[in-house]
């Protein structure tokens, strides 16, 4: 069977790591090595050996604009699924090298034609995040209205969230967080559910399964059976729970190319992984 390819969950492989990506494509094959035991795992990439190539990233305009040709090494792939991240918060102190929201909105309907459907592509409304600016809470919950609009109006149906997790190595990072109550919480994904109900969205709780309370749909981000669906061939995916994921994920399996050693330029503050210029 084909394998489903994630590029990444790791870091911002479109964005960050183009001339990489190209490079391992025209290989055929990437050496990874396993984020825990340090083991190396050769993933196949040849067209013939990929059902899905799933893209992870904060800013698709390279890949839109083909720079370093990667639009055109793409189109050998039978099929591609897009994760754009749009929080709201680029240019700010927490995304100091993310493009204004704006700007990035503007890619969705040249994103959706480019993977030939609009069920191809999922904006990413995540991680939610809360934090002290003097005695005032700020967060990005404002953004979400004019930000699901656009996607509406891409066509794009289905819409991701979560909260953040403060791990240790964030409080280290210079901002004061807010960790919001489970009750506010609720409170919250609520109202961004009622908002996508209007907008003629579908809201996923990525890894959060207590939102399912109020409303939001328990998400796949890579789900085998929307990716066979969709397969120009029909040709089926790897499905059930991915061992390689969070308990809470409900992810099928896939294989991610990325590491953790290609720290991230992005820089964000609220970063899991192991962004350039923050706390590992």
């Amino acid at each position: 069977m084909q394998q489903v390819i994630s590029a990444s969950r790791r870091t911002d492989i479109p964005m960050r790591y183009l001339p990489w990506l190209i490079e391992v494509l025209e290989q055929g094959y990437v050496d990874v090595p396993q984020p825990y035991n340090g083991r190396i795992r050769r993933v196949l990439l040849r067209p013939e050996d990929v059902h899905t190539l799933v893209l992870w990233s904060k800013d698709l305009w390279p890949l839109l604009h083909d720079v370093k040709g990667t639009r055109r090494m793409l189109t050998r792939y039978e099929q591609l699924f897009c994760h754009l991240t749009i929080t709201g918060l680029g240019g700010s102190m927490l995304e100091p090298h993310i493009l204004p929201w704006r700007e990035v909105v503007t890619q969705l309907p040249e994103l959706v034609q480019f993977t030939g459907d609009a069920r191809r592509v999922s904006v990413r409304f995540d991680p939610i995040v809360h934090w002290y600016d003097g005695d005032e809470t700020r967060s990005n919950v404002p953004f979400a209205e004019a930000i699901l609009s656009h996607v509406s109006q891409a066509g794009i149906t289905a819409v991701r969230i979560s909260f953040a997790t403060l791990y240790g190595k964030l409080r280290r990072r210079g901002v004061r967080w807010c960790d919001p109550s489970p009750a506010q919480r609720l409170e919250i994904t609520g109202h961004l559910v009622e908002l996508a109900r209007r907008l003629g969205l579908t809201l996923y709780a990525c890894s959060q399964s207590d939102l399912v309370a109020a409303g939001a749909v328990t998400s796949c981000c890579i789900d085998g059976e929307l990716l066979s669906a969709l397969h120009p061939r029909g040709l089926r995916a790897a499905t059930g729970k991915d061992a390689g994921q969070r308990p809470a994920c409900g992810c099928t399996p896939s294989v991610d190319i990325g590491s953790y050693a290609m720290r991230c330029p992005n820089a964000c503050r609220y970063c899991y992984a192991n962004p350039e210029g923050g706390s590992a």
